[in-house]
């Protein structure tokens, strides 16, 4: 089915605008929609959403299936009478350029358990509904984190008691009890994250736009989803460690290549159970999003596995994925969903191959595509129909960032390439030349709109301190939002019916 040109905005939701620290499900989240539809844009891209480990970063969740409690806008929280007004005393911050996880992480809790004090019984009801609709993960999420309190934060392979590591059922039985309180509360802000979700989204579409979200290729090694069913996992029967790990050989970000340390899928396993566990966690994650991103989507052809205990990722190998046997079933299972499968990095006939097969649309990174020879696949003359084109992803340079690091000759091409100049903007100059292109979707970040360098870069791979970033109150205006729908319209990305 031939699919409609049009364009979207990448901004993570902990990225929007909130005077509490962080981006929230709240108030700017529905100013950025509205923004969206003034802009002429049809799609919102996210980041997982998932609740956060150690480093902060969204693809290392303690879970596929939860949402960071972090989004829980409490000024909702007021107007539902779950709090009051005067609790937020002291939770606003000073600096809203960046993102502060230790503030959050010795305010945030505290305040949201006064709201599961008042609203435990008060939303008793929804709250039972909720609970055992979502059985099948909440169970084993929310004990896991009340664990996870109960142990002073340690990763589950650290707990001390091994009967509960290894899950017991009487260990399961025994901490269930005595940690009721604890997993009522993780139970309860699950519930005001998929409420207020389910508003938000709702709203989204209502406006007519759609919302783009990652589906990290591997999850954490902390997480529910490893302790509650380990069998999926390249794991030691006995210890649990795991046996190999996961990331990528020495790229364009890194000479040691990069050490993700996911535990890798143990796919004859999976294959047997007809890939359940993951038609479970799609079924879950298409709970939030209209079109999901697959992350790292070449690691399905061959993955990079690294032996447990390296430093780096230069001494892994490749091993043969489950390639289009598993994705097919993704593909037919959730035939009512729309994918884009994130192709980068080390491209090989096998994964070509794979991408075709899947019929999935491949991405296309400007960034990438400006060096003089002009052969690059991500060249706007080398795109065709079937992909997404976008000027850079989280894990690159905003636009202006990149120009201002580009080697010269690649900085020589892009001028000439795109004809760009500085009463436009070199920024828009970029946006311009991805919006002309054939794909059917342009995205842009929001830092590229707003014309932002290297210090609003999302993340830098291989490095800390990431994820930081937010965008400040009052800089989505009506001014840029008709500047993006002039361009928007003129390559005819827009929403309204194209003349």
């Amino acid at each position: 089915m031939k699919k409609t040109r049009s364009a979207g905005i990448l901004l993570p939701i902990s990225s929007l605008p909130s005077p509490y620290g962080i981006g929230t499900l709240g108030k700017e989240a529905y100013r950025f929609i509205d923004f969206l539809v003034k802009a002429d844009q049809t799609y919102w891209q996210v980041l997982p959403i998932g609740p956060t480990s150690y480093g902060d970063s969204p693809y290392q969740s303690f879970s596929s299936f939860a949402g960071n409690p972090y989004f829980i806008d409490l000024d909702l929280l007021v107007k539902d009478d779950l709090l009051e007004k005067k609790d937020l005393k002291g939770l606003k911050v000073e600096d809203e350029n960046y993102v502060d996880y230790g503030f959050l992480y010795n305010t945030r809790y505290p305040i949201l358990h006064k709201a599961f004090l008042k609203g435990k019984d008060l939303l008793e009801e929804p709250l039972k509904r909720f609970v055992e609709e979502n059985k099948n993960w909440l169970e084993d999420y929310a004990l896991f984190m009340a664990l996870k309190k109960h142990f002073d934060s340690a990763s589950w392979l650290q707990w001390p008691d091994a009967s509960i590591r290894e899950r017991h059922p009487d260990a399961l039985a025994r901490y269930k009890e005595e940690l009721k309180e604890d997993i009522a509360f993780y139970e309860f802000l699950q519930y005001l994250f998929f409420d207020q979700y389910a508003k938000l989204r709702e709203y989204a579409h209502e406006k007519g736009i759609k919302i783009i979200g990652d589906l990290p290729i591997y999850v954490a090694m902390d997480s529910a989803d490893v302790w509650s069913d380990s069998k999926q996992f390249q794991l030691d029967e006995n210890t649990k460690v795991p046996k190999d790990i996961a990331g990528v050989p020495p790229d364009y970000f890194s000479k040691d290549g990069q050490l993700w340390g996911n535990p890798l899928y143990n796919w004859n396993y999976m294959k047997q159970t007809g890939y359940k566990w993951w038609i479970d966690r799609v079924a879950g994650v298409s709970k939030f999003f209209d079109v999901i991103r697959i992350d790292h989507f070449r690691g399905f052809a061959e993955y990079w596995s690294v032996k447990y205990g390296e430093k780096t990722a230069k001494n892994g190998h490749w091993e043969k994925g489950p390639s289009i046997d598993f994705v097919g079933v993704l593909r037919d299972w959730f035939s009512n969903v729309e994918f884009i499968a994130e192709d980068l990095g080390v491209i090989t006939e096998s994964v070509t191959k794979l991408l075709e097969q899947s019929g999935f649309p491949g991405m296309r990174v400007l960034e990438f595509a400006m060096t003089p020879d002009g052969s690059s696949y991500h060249c706007p003359h080398n795109q065709n129909e079937n992909c997404v084109c976008y000027i850079a992803t989280h894990d690159n340079l905003p636009i202006m960032g990149w120009l201002e690091n580009a080697k010269p000759k690649d900085l020589d091409y892009a001028k000439r390439y795109f004809g760009l100049n500085e009463e436009e903007g070199y920024n828009f100059g970029f946006i311009r030349g991805g919006m002309s292109t054939v794909a059917y979707l342009f995205i842009a970040q929001m830092q590229d709109y707003l014309g932002l360098g290297e210090e609003a870069t999302i993340n830098k791979p291989g490095s800390l301190g990431n994820w930081r970033w937010r965008m400040l109150k009052g800089q989505a205006d009506a001014t840029l939002a008709k500047k993006i729908a002039s361009i928007t319209y003129t390559y005819h990305r827009g929403r309204e019916k194209k003349k």
